[in-house]
């Protein structure tokens, strides 16, 4: 990618927001200033000492899976935008779900048929708990991001394979392996390795840009007519989470997935000038691109802002190695993932057509 020539706005003010659910985890939301920022649904810290599991039917139904399914996926990440939908897929294809959270959904949430399991993944006795009649694991790590993200993920892996689970497929990052200085990419490519090294069967699923988040972009695009993503020239690959949550769906539930890596990535990437145009003909006004070439000063600001330190160095560096080195995809990984889906993947320009109506309507 190409930097541009200009800096943020000094209309712009930056928050960064954690995304609980994504495997592509962090993105900056550039914000106007006075609007107020409504955070995405967020799970709440469990500060307890003991180790404490409850299992608890969903206050909206049974929480039996579909009549006559003996197979269990434990979700961890299921409340999350990436999980819900994982959970949703997994409940279309007849498989019987079990979401892992730190307190009780709010109602409407989950499904009727979804299982809670109310636990900690930094509780390791909970997690082993839930794990008990599960046959399969969906693993995300989510919120927590960077600093404990390793941590969890393979001590989940290894309740897993202790107990006996089938299966564990494991949400990682589009080139994980190509951005090790990026904190959250090198956590995610270092529990690959533990989970190919660790003799269970298992699904990886690399997902690139997040097409849903655009949704956190709404008062830049429609009120101060700014595409916010340095995005450059080169192109950022993008995926639907609707087709992450059916890869994931489709690893848990048929066979032929075992010691896959699958790289999630649509037809058409995201460039800035084009994400441009596109947004200006759906929003009927003129969207500029705000680039960032100062990266010192960007990473100054997500601090000044009250980013922590070291979200602001991992922010930093990821989006300065993309614009210096291209997060692009080919044409093959396009057709490998069509070939898993069945169909061809949905693209960001689908998705930003299905964005526009649904503000147009509210």
């Amino acid at each position: 990618m190409h930097s541009t020539n200009h800096s943020p706005s000094s209309d712009l003010e930056q928050k960064v927001d954690l995304d609980q659910s994504s495997g592509f985890i962090i993105l900056p939301e550039i914000l106007v200033k006075g609007f107020n920022h409504l955070p995405a649904e967020q799970l709440g810290v469990s500060q307890r000492g003991g180790a404490i599991v409850t299992l608890t039917r969903s206050k909206f139904g049974a929480a039996k899976p579909p009549a006559g399914e003996t197979m269990k996926v434990l979700v961890i990440g299921a409340t999350g935008r990436v999980g819900n939908e994982v959970v949703r897929a997994l409940l279309q294809r007849g498989a019987g779900v079990r979401a892992f959270a730190r307190k009780q959904p709010k109602p409407g949430l989950l499904p009727e048929a979804v299982e809670v399991a109310l636990g900690d993944l930094g509780d390791p006795v909970s997690v082993a708990e839930a794990m008990k009649g599960a046959d399969k694991l969906f693993l995300l790590i989510g919120r927590e991001g960077v600093p404990v993200e390793l941590t969890q993920a393979v001590t989940a892996y290894g309740l897993a394979k202790k107990a006996g689970l089938k299966h564990v497929t494991f949400v990682s990052v589009f080139k994980a392996d190509q951005f090790l200085e990026v904190p959250h990419f090198a956590n995610k490519n270092a529990v690959e390795e533990a989970i190919r090294a660790g003799g269970m069967s298992y699904t990886i699923l690399r997902p690139a840009y997040f097409a849903q988040n655009e949704r956190s972009f709404k008062s830049e695009l429609t009120g101060l007519g700014v595409y916010p993503i340095p995005a450059g020239n080169q192109g950022l690959a993008v995926v639907d989470v609707r087709d992450l949550a059916e890869a994931a769906a489709i690893s848990l539930t048929e066979d032929g997935h075992n010691g896959k890596t699958y790289d999630l990535v649509s037809s058409e990437m995201l460039i800035g000038p084009d994400a441009t145009a596109t947004w200006s003909k759906l929003l009927g006004k003129q969207i500029s691109y705000v680039g960032h070439a100062d990266f010192d000063g960007f990473e100054a600001e997500l601090r000044e802002k009250g980013s922590p330190s070291w979200l602001a160095w991992d922010l930093r560096i990821m989006f300065q190695g993309f614009i210096e080195r291209g997060f692009s995809n080919t044409e093959v990984q396009t057709a490998q993932f069509a070939a898993l889906l069945g169909h061809q993947p949905r693209t960001y320009g689908s998705f930003a057509e299905e964005l526009a109506k649904e503000w147009a309507a509210a």
